[in-house]
């Protein structure tokens, strides 16, 4: 039987930046993933799933030493626009006011992955178990016990909850889920726009609709997440090449000029999830794991580097200090700080959903009024800018 300290299931991004994050720390690191990773192909389109990578997850990347390799198919953007349609409310900034370098980076999702993966490879006290499926789990006084599906076991003194949004861990755990269908799918493409995007994010809000462009690397082409209602979103995704691009150009206002589609369409639900305990005897949770948002401010992965931040800083102070780390006792500290960021972002994204919701005048005068002094306003847009770049979150370690 294998024993380590820290058995962290789920080799995703989080999870991977939970092992890299324990190098070094005396402690011995197992991660268990069910799939091994498709390598990349360099010349290949960009990938469908891309994420908004803000300052504060680049820090951490960084400190990991995954950035350099990341940082090669990375596109920063320098400005954002929000803006309502057929309105006067919008706000805009960019990162020379503030006098930042970039306000973020699109990246592919498995650029990510695939450069923390390399990353852990690398690190001597990281067991990496890929392909490996968990059949069962037992939680010890001391340890808890994992089976595998060949019959052999690991026993951990703390296991690390990095299995996704239907985590299998939480489950056994009894941990209860607060849960709600937002009624929106999203549909993600990658969009070639016949003018330059200057790397500035763009988000329109339209009727029953929220359009987002990311600006990829090359000066003309964008990830987009549309959040539409279901059916909506359905016949979009089966609309002919023309029909679609007609559809996009409008809600987007024309503001690249036309758009054509590059890549297929996929389409998902968005569910809004948070676990009631983010940790428990021998147990702590994170990333989607604890919780999920609706891609509204492109925050979801970016929460869950800092759970991962958050979670190696509390393991590392523990066993430099002596203390069984595995002792929900222990982790509560843990579950407090990240309970809170994560309950804040849930309520302002839900918040600013519902505000932008239907077409009542007397409503979208008042969005329109909050957009414009938003971008008016003397010290709301540098707090907003902070914040989107993840800098009231960062833990103090990271500063």
């Amino acid at each position: 039987m294998q024993s380590v300290d820290v058995a962290i299931v789920g080799g995703g991004m989080v999870g991977l930046a939970v092992a890299c994050g324990l190098q070094g720390s005396g402690l011995r690191v197992a991660v268990i993933e069910s799939q091994l990773p498709q390598p990349l192909v360099p010349e290949a389109a960009p990938e469908l799933r891309v994420s908004a990578i803000n300052a504060a997850s680049e820090k951490l990347l960084t400190h990991l030493g995954a950035w350099s390799k990341i940082s090669e198919r990375a596109s920063s953007y320098h400005g954002m626009e929000v803006w309502e349609r057929d309105s006067f409310g919008q706000i805009a900034f960019d990162d020379k006011s503030f006098g930042f370098s970039h306000l973020g980076h699109i990246i592919e999702n498995s650029v990510i992955h695939q450069a923390l993966w390399q990353r852990a490879e690398q690190c001597s006290d990281i067991s990496l178990m890929a392909p490996v499926d968990i059949s069962q789990v037992a939680w010890g006084e001391n340890e808890a016990f994992l089976t595998f599906k060949d019959g052999t076991m690991l026993t951990a003194r703390l296991v690390v909850g990095a299995d996704g949004a239907n985590s299998w861990l939480r489950d056994k755990a009894d941990i209860p889920l607060t849960f709600w269908d937002y009624n929106h799918h999203a549909l993600v493409a990658t969009i070639r726009t016949a003018e330059p995007h200057q790397a500035v994010a763009r988000q329109v809000f339209h009727g029953e609709g929220i359009l987002a462009f990311l600006p990829l690397s090359d000066p003309h082409l964008c990830s987009i997440v549309w959040s539409l209602p279901p059916e909506e979103a359905a016949r979009m995704q089966q609309a002919d090449d023309e029909a679609f691009n007609q559809a996009l150009s409008v809600a987007f206002n024309m503001r690249l000029g036309l758009c054509s589609v590059e890549s297929e369409r996929r389409t998902f639900p968005l569910t809004g999830r948070y676990a009631r305990s983010f940790a428990a005897h021998r147990l702590a949770l994170v990333g989607d794991a604890a919780h999920t948002i609706h891609p509204l401010a492109g925050q979801g992965v970016n929460l869950g580097f800092m759970d991962a931040a958050e979670l190696i800083a509390e393991i590392r102070r523990l066993h430099r200090e002596g203390k069984d780390f595995g002792q929900h006792l222990y982790l509560r500290r843990y579950e407090r700080s990240r309970k809170h960021s994560a309950a804040v972002m849930l309520a302002s994204m839900q918040g600013f959903r519902d505000l932008f919701a239907g077409s009542n005048p007397a409503k979208k005068l008042f969005r329109d009024i909050g957009l414009k002094l938003a971008d008016t306003l003397p010290g709301v847009k540098p707090q907003l800018v902070r914040q989107a770049m993840g800098l009231q979150d960062l833990p103090s370690w990271l500063r």
